[in-house]
């Protein structure tokens, strides 16, 4: 009998952005609710930028999210607007429920499958990530070097450092950028190519990443929404917002008899979402503290059975 050989696995060269959230075990312990609010604000936000500096989502795990790019500019750009935005949103919050992102960026060649990149190019990115300060950008000598003549950032050079699965030493660095400022991104959308990473190209005029365009991005991700919880979660970052008024509408008159319980699994399913992929013990047992009727209750006790005491 022949042997079926598989089709070969499609590659392409990227600029790789890997980001999560600081902290949030901790934030989900302390509040789970408000946490989830503001994650889902936190991540309308991340999405529109994303697809306004012409990246590509390639997965999303709780709070964590991967996206591609065919420039390293772009890259670069797009998570620089993303900590500026982020930190115009965690100003209007209370100190105890802010979320920090942290990002790392990564250069190289990754393996497709299904819509998803993997490989050592993806690995790379997560370890940067990590090493990333709250609010901040690490990314590797290859970016680096990238953009040495075609951005105006600075890099920190921290070194080599020896990141997990990984052969050789990875050189970082930390992208210098005004926190408080506004960073420009290029006018399209997303573009995320299976050409390469463009490095030299002049991809047209930027436009701000305005605190405008970001509420004007978060109000589409939420309008059509029957969870009050997302219009709670605009009205808690634009209180005096363009679109406060209709938010306030929203609320005062939710879809008749299901709202309740249609919040409720909402809550349920993001929750689930945050902690389906994590090796704490802790983390599924506050799920079925919260819910032992639970959508997801068999899974959470085979996910304990299997994990250390």
């Amino acid at each position: 009998m022949p042997t079926v050989e598989a089709p070969p696995l499609e590659r392409k060269l990227v600029a790789i952005m890997a980001a999560d959230v600081e902290g949030y075990s901790r934030l989900m312990h302390e509040d789970e609710e408000q946490t989830l609010a503001t994650l889902s604000a936190h991540r309308s936000i991340i999405d529109a930028l994303i697809s306004a500096g012409r990246g590509e989502i390639s997965g999303t795990a709780g709070d964590s999210v991967l996206a591609e790019f065919a420039s390293v500019v772009d890259a670069v750009h797009c998570a620089v607007s993303i900590q500026q935005a982020l930190a115009k949103a965690n100003a209007d919050l209370p100190d105890e429920s802010r979320m920090l992102l942290r990002i790392g960026i990564n250069v190289g060649d990754v393996m497709v499958k299904d819509g998803s990149i993997f490989g050592d190019g993806v690995n790379v990115a997560a370890r940067l990530e990590s090493i990333a300060e709250p609010g901040g950008i690490c990314v590797t000598r290859g970016v680096r070097d990238h953009l040495r003549d075609r951005m105006d950032y600075e890099f920190e050079d921290l070194g080599e450092h020896h990141v997990k699965n990984i052969v050789r030493p990875v050189r970082v660095f930390r992208v210098c950028f005004e926190p408080d400022g506004t960073a420009e991104l290029p006018q399209g959308g997303s573009s995320a190519s299976k050409e390469g990473v463009h490095l030299a190209i002049d991809q047209g005029p930027p436009v701000a990443a305005s605190a405008d365009a970001v509420e004007l991005a978060f109000w589409q991700s939420v309008q059509a929404s029957d969870d009050p919880s997302e219009y709670q979660a605009y009205l808690a970052q634009y209180p005096k917002g363009d679109f406060a008024a209709l938010a306030q509408a929203r609320l005062a008159n939710p879809s008749p008899s299901e709202q309740s319980s249609s919040e409720d699994r909402a809550i349920e399913l993001e929750f689930w979402n945050s902690i389906k992929d994590t090796e704490l013990r802790a983390m599924f047992e506050a799920y079925l503290k919260k819910y032992p009727d639970g959508e997801f209750r068999a899974l959470a006790e085979i996910r304990l059975e299997a994990l250390p005491g």
